[in-house]
């Protein structure tokens, strides 16, 4: 079987899911070649499961202090760019192409007429789940931005819709809960938009992942390096997360039952929606603000839920791919949830705006 694997590159949670099908189509012996777009090619880390990928500028929101720039990224797209990379995707001689939210390889197979499997929580906002600010030109956007020609939905909660259960990497790390140790990713937001608050909790340790050369500790400050490897070792080991509201990670600490406070980012309808849904399945908390009024009220509450130990959908996409030649998603969908006993739980409350 042979497969053009498309993904994309801003923040981590695309590659980190790609990581996890990596995983799984190399068990089941497929040769696969793959594309990434959205970020410069040395700013990857941890690509070994990729082999020789390919790498394109591709399109990615601009953002600042936590806020999407649509005049910045309006201004800093390039549309000519895009087209000319499209071109030089080549997408003849594949069993499959698929596609994680990833515009370059999605375009060059749509221009040359070949059907793309669509596996991404992007998806998902296809079918009626929680969302806020939907709009005719988000939806616009969410089918145009990548297109594929068979959307498959992930999310937490299947929500009565043919959506499938998230990408979970089961890690080879023992799951404990060391008391008042913090993971902290804000992808969105620089150390001083993130450390001055965490500042006035000396009773806690807080382990930031962020673009820095290297690890250094300030008192119960810890400032990592991105690193698969630590970061799932500080995942595991920690007491709760706090981190934007996109997908793969809030996924992973639910999978856990970790605590989780996520604060969106500011003007992402995906984000907003995500926290909307993470609250009204009582699997966390979010906050408009990050600031040390909302961390008071928040760290000293317990984890609202247990480890909601999803099942293997890596495994079980790849196995459907092979026997079923990318056909009905509705047998696997079912097979999926009830391998999950559902453990939701009743909303939590916003606690700060």
């Amino acid at each position: 079987m042979k497969i053009l694997y498309g993904v994309q590159g801003t923040g981590n949670g695309h590659t980190t899911r790609a990581r996890i099908m990596a995983k799984a189509l190399a068990d089941a012996g497929a040769q696969v070649d793959w594309v990434f777009s959205g970020r410069e090619r040395d700013k990857f880390f941890d690509m070994e499961p990729f082999g020789n990928f390919q790498s394109y500028r591709g399109l990615t929101f601009a953002t600042q202090s936590g806020k999407v720039l649509y005049l910045k990224t309006a201004l800093t797209s390039n549309l000519a760019q895009l087209y000319q990379d499209t071109k030089k995707v080549n997408v003849e001689g594949y069993d499959f192409i698929i596609n994680d939210f990833e515009p370059v390889s999605a375009w060059a197979a749509k221009r040359a007429g070949k059907k793309v499997i669509g596996i991404s929580h992007q998806n998902a906002f296809f079918y009626d789940i929680p969302k806020v600010d939907s709009n005719i030109f988000v939806n616009w956007f969410m089918r145009n931005f990548a297109p594929v020609t068979m959307p498959i939905g992930l999310h937490w909660h299947h929500f009565n819709q043919p959506i499938l259960p998230p990408l979970i990497e089961h890690s080879h790390y023992s799951n404990i809960s060391t008391p008042r140790h913090y993971l902290v990713y804000l992808p969105f937001a620089g150390l001083d938009d993130i450390v001055p608050q965490l500042r006035e909790f000396p009773q806690y340790d807080f382990f930031i992942y962020q673009p820095v050369p290297a690890a250094y500790d300030e008192g119960n400050i810890h400032v990592r390096p991105f690193s698969r490897e630590g970061f799932q070792l500080d995942l595991h080991r920690c007491e709760g997360v706090i981190c934007s509201a996109g997908f793969e990670l809030p996924s992973e600490a639910i999978h856990l039952g970790k605590k989780i406070l996520v604060q969106p980012v500011a003007g992402q309808m995906e984000q907003k929606s995500n926290a909307l849904a993470l609250e009204k399945l009582g699997y966390g908390y979010s906050t408009k603000n990050f600031d040390v009024e909302t961390l008071r009220k928040w760290l000293p509450l317990n984890a609202p839920t247990n480890a909601q130990n999803y099942p293997d959908v890596a495994k079980a996409l790849v196995g459907w791919l092979m026997k079923g030649g990318g056909e009905d998603i509705r047998e696997l969908q079912q097979q999926l949830w009830q391998e999950k006993i559902d453990q939701v739980t009743p909303a939590v409350q916003v606690f700060a705006k």
